[in-house]
């Protein structure tokens, strides 16, 4: 015979709550673990893309603790919370590192009529005051060869960190990495990030649309699915060389186009330079150069002065993702480990109070949206715009 509760639940079914009711129902609900958002203060709007919006905010009960405010887009859930900023959460829970953001907790806006009872949900960091692609954007920035090693080194320990941890960052770029006013280092944005495992049972089916197009490696361009860290090492190398370039040094307009910038600065993508390319989805279905030489260092060397320098990068530019320098042989490469040896950056960010943010960056000019396919020329730009450089050359 049934229980008495269950004989209960049988004839008594649950009142269906009217519209008035379930708004008012989660007008009143309380999240214990998800704070209002009316505890920050937003001072400035400090970055926007396809993932959203971030602000600076100010803590109400400490108003000299900044923060950075990441707006969760809700726009195409019906019902719910996105899957991918689930996984971005989850992901940010798990790394705790000091190249690495710290997400201090997820907040929300009360539901209410005004909203349609639907809240805004926001992630909490601690706040940067620059990113690197704003850094590098400012002609009255530079950078010490010690001050370039820092910057590589701390970038390559985050790596390090994430990899060790499984899981890949699928965006390297300039603009994901900020800087404290103290000169440390944080990987940001792992919107797109992912866990990793080397499968046993086959190859994985990652998606290969990830990485921002001018950061994006030979094998996911050629439609690799079954990828792992080298695809941000790929990244790393590109930031590396825009140290000195002050721009990004492969700006296609298309994939293809990506790709035939690669051919030409990397070598021609055969089988001989990189046996199993050939497996590819993509490589027979696209007319690639064929009589590339290689010239990383032969192009790179008016830039990068240092011997060490051109020979660490020549090894993160590699076509073949299994040869390419994994993040612990870069951080044991001599260009670490000989004079100058990584100093410290706060001395130098001293002299810069302002935050320095790619969004924060002037708009460019129509007549410099024009983008050419060879590295910019090694002349000191005259300052305009502020103080800010255009970074597409």
């Amino acid at each position: 015979m049934q229980p008495a509760s269950a004989r209960e639940m049988k004839f008594n079914p649950p009142q269906v709550m009217s519209l008035r009711e379930k708004e008012e129902y989660i007008s009143n609900f309380n999240f214990p673990f998800c704070d209002e958002s009316t505890k920050y203060e937003k001072v400035a709007k400090i970055g926007q893309g396809t993932f959203g919006e971030v602000f600076k905010a100010r803590d109400k009960k400490n108003p000299k603790k900044f923060v950075a405010m990441k707006k969760v887009l809700m726009d195409n859930e019906k019902e719910g919370f996105p899957i991918t900023a689930l996984r971005e959460i989850r992901i940010l829970q798990l790394l705790k590192h000091e190249n690495v953001v710290n997400l201090i907790e997820i907040c929300r806006t009360k539901a209410s009529a005004a909203n349609r009872y639907r809240s805004t949900f926001y992630l909490v960091f601690d706040f940067c005051e620059h990113d690197l692609a704003g850094l590098l954007s400012n002609v009255n920035v530079k950078f010490s060869l010690g001050e370039i090693k820092k910057v590589m080194q701390q970038l390559l320990n985050g790596l390090y960190y994430i990899h060790s941890n499984k899981i890949l960052h699928r965006d390297m770029k300039a603009a994901n990495v900020l800087i404290t006013k103290n000169g440390v280092l944080k990987l940001a944005d792992f919107g797109l990030a992912r866990a990793f495992s080397i499968n046993k049972n086959g190859p994985n089916r990652f998606t290969n649309r990830v990485v921002t197009l001018w950061y994006r490696p030979p094998e996911l361009l050629l439609g690799e699915r079954n990828y792992g860290p080298p695809v941000d090492l790929w990244g790393a190398g590109c930031i590396m060389a825009e140290m000195w370039t002050r721009s990004p040094i492969m700006q296609g307009n298309s994939e293809h186009q990506q790709l035939t910038l690669i051919s030409q600065l990397c070598g021609s993508i055969t089988p001989e330079a990189w046996p199993g390319v050939e497996n590819l989805d993509l490589f027979k279905k696209m007319e690639l150069p064929q009589t590339q030489k290689r010239k990383v260092r032969e192009r790179l060397k008016p830039y990068l002065k240092d011997p060490y320098a051109i020979d660490l990068l020549d090894r993160l530019l590699v076509l073949d993702p299994s040869k390419r320098a994994d993040s612990d042989t870069a951080l044991n490469h001599d260009f670490f480990w000989t004079d100058p040896m990584p100093c410290e950056l706060g001395n130098m960010l001293a002299n810069h109070t302002q935050s320095m943010f790619e969004f924060l960056a002037p708009q460019r000019r129509a007549t410099q949206q024009t983008r050419h396919h060879t590295l910019p020329r090694p002349t000191v730009s005259t300052i305009q715009d502020g103080g800010y450089q255009d970074r597409v050359f």
